[in-house]
């Protein structure tokens, strides 16, 4: 048996369990022993992170073949032909980064919790919230995808991997899940 921890990440707070600049981090929201990030978030990034006990399911949840979704809040209004370039692929840094899905959601999410501190604010530029599934995960790459594409990130919340869901976790709140088999 063994077990994953999932955690609602909060906004300026490190995937790594310290920091010798006494920035927020991991350590500060899991007490168990013996657990590590299986992939990471950006410290101004927010939203699910899956910790393990167990080298091989943190090695099968950061690989190409589990997928993570994330709500993500742009800088405009996209167009049909900006969504169809993330969702076919856009250069960025050294590599081809696609999504596998790219929803436009019409207004933000009722559940979604009020950012400390909240994003700027643009009196003559509207954002919008879009739904984007990867399998890639690298180094800020929908930051970096909604750059090349013209619109810039302001917000980004993990809200899934695999079959694991953020759901009704709250910022720093975690919950324990014991599993026999492997991660979908």
């Amino acid at each position: 048996m063994s077990q994953i921890i999932l955690l609602n990440k909060p906004f300026k707070v490190l995937s790594q369990f310290t920091d010798t600049e006494g920035r927020d981090h991991l350590g500060n929201y899991i007490k168990q022993a013996g657990y590590y990030a299986a992939g990471r978030l950006d410290y101004d990034s927010e939203g699910l992170m899956l910790l393990t006990d167990n080298g091989k399911i943190q090695h099968q949840i950061t690989s190409s073949a589990v997928n993570k979704t994330y709500l993500v809040q742009v800088e405009g209004r996209p167009k049909a032909m900006q969504l169809q370039q993330l969702r076919t692929g856009v250069v960025v840094k050294n590599y081809v980064a696609k999504a596998l899905r790219v929803e436009f959601l019409a207004k933000k999410p009722v559940w979604l919790w009020a950012r400390k501190p909240p994003i700027r604010v643009r009196k003559n530029i509207p954002t919008s919230w879009l739904l984007i599934t990867i399998n890639q995960g690298k180094n800020r790459q929908i930051r970096r995808m909604g750059a090349a594409v013209g619109l810039p990130v302001l917000r980004l919340i993990r809200t899934h991997i695999g079959t694991y869901e953020l759901s009704k976790l709250q910022p720093g709140e975690s919950k324990v899940l014991t599993f026999s088999v492997g991660i979908k």
